[in-house]
């Protein structure tokens, strides 16, 4: 199991540019728990796939989950820390969280 350490700096602004995917929550926690299902469950790799031109030819692993997934969420004074623990590669890891908050992340350590 991997651990990747992200880091949120404006979370106000965390939002995917897809409203579908999109995270609309207010908190780091409620982050942090759509999040862990995004990589527990295929639901978001589903609505995405459908919304694709040929979804069909879409690489059914793209969609690998990991039911074992954790994520944690720190508020620290002006941004947020996400601490995730799952055997998915990095690739999927940034994919999930980019339909989720876009590019408003950083990944600053990997253990």
């Amino acid at each position: 199991m991997t651990m990747y350490l992200l880091r949120i700096d404006d979370f106000t602004h965390a939002h995917g540019e897809n409203p579908v995917l999109a995270f609309q929550g207010a908190s780091p926690e409620a982050l942090a728990k759509i999040f862990a299902e995004a990589l527990q469950q295929p639901r978001l790799f589903d609505l995405w796939r459908k919304q694709q031109d040929q979804p069909e030819e879409i690489d059914p692993a793209l969609g690998d989950t990991d039911s074992n997934a954790t994520v944690i969420a720190e508020q620290h004074d002006l941004h947020v820390e996400l601490q995730v623990r799952t055997r998915l590669p990095h690739r999927i890891l940034k994919q999930r969280l980019n339909w989720l908050i876009g590019s408003n992340w950083e990944l600053y350590d990997v253990r």
